[in-house]
């Protein structure tokens, strides 16, 4: 499809990487409702296709995403709010199957960081920014910002970023366990785009189910979450490639996943 606020085209040696970019650059990637709907009807597609392994979602070199577009949100009221679940379509990049990895160069503020913490593995680039400064226009984080910035860097940073708006460097970010990797800011893309190929060369299946059992980690106790992984991890072995895997280890070769 032709779309307006985003660019979306498949990468990789054989295409088993699916590339999606903000690309509002006037408006340092706003997050309008516009953008969002393109962004999921790509994500959509991508997890349709079976080619796909693994999809790098990014902005510009000056952004990822500045927030959520100020403009559209300003006169709304909680009526409005409540009775449409406002922000409850920027959910469906937590339910891709397939990882995403967020390669954030610039600003990810507000929303455009909630959007980089929804995906399952942030690289940053060496002058990416990180922050939720909603207090500063008389809000709070809407889109999960309080809730997953405190599980990835802990209560007295994430307090500290909420309350002042204050942003944090990608090298601290990295530090605060936020950022997995950091790149020169030329290089990031093609990075993220390895690692997705990577990815992409294991079996889907078991790769979905891999990110299932990570995930449960925010979300369970530890009782309840090992509970999972072991019926995870069990039911790898109904899988053809979990045989495929452990035959080409015995024999010293590179497996050749099905994804089945």
């Amino acid at each position: 499809p032709n779309f307006e606020y985003i660019i979306a085209e498949k990468r990789g040696k054989n295409n088993t990487v699916g590339l999606i970019q903000l690309n509002r650059p006037k408006a340092l990637n706003a997050l309008c409702n516009g953008l969002i709907e393109e962004l999921n009807q790509a994500l959509k597609t991508f997890q349709e296709d079976p080619a796909v392994g693994a999809i790098v979602l990014t902005g510009g070199d000056k952004a990822f995403a500045a927030g959520a577009d100020i403009k559209e949100m300003q006169n709304l009221s909680f009526q409005h709010c409540y009775f449409q679940t406002f922000l409850n379509q920027w959910d469906y990049l937590t339910q891709v199957k397939k990882p995403v990895i967020a390669a954030v160069n610039g600003y990810a503020l507000g929303g455009g960081c909630e959007l980089a913490m929804m995906c399952d593995i942030i690289y940053a680039g060496e002058k990416a920014q990180f922050g939720q400064p909603e207090i500063l226009l008389g809000t709070i984080p809407g889109a999960g910002g309080t809730q997953r910035l405190t599980r990835a860097v802990g209560k007295s940073l994430a307090m500290e970023m909420v309350l002042t708006g204050d942003r944090i460097s990608a090298q601290d970010a990295k530090q605060a366990g936020l950022v997995s990797k950091i790149f020169p800011v030329e290089t990031l893309v093609e990075e993220a785009i390895q690692c997705a190929e990577r990815i992409a060369s294991n079996s889907k299946i078991i790769v979905a189910m891999a990110k299932e059992s990570v995930n449960a980690a925010f979300e369970m106790t530890l009782t309840e979450g090992r509970k999972l992984e072991k019926t995870l991890f069990y039911s790898t072995f109904a899988t053809d490639d979990q045989k495929e895997g452990m035959a080409a280890f015995v024999e010293k070769r590179k497996a050749n996943f099905r994804d089945q």
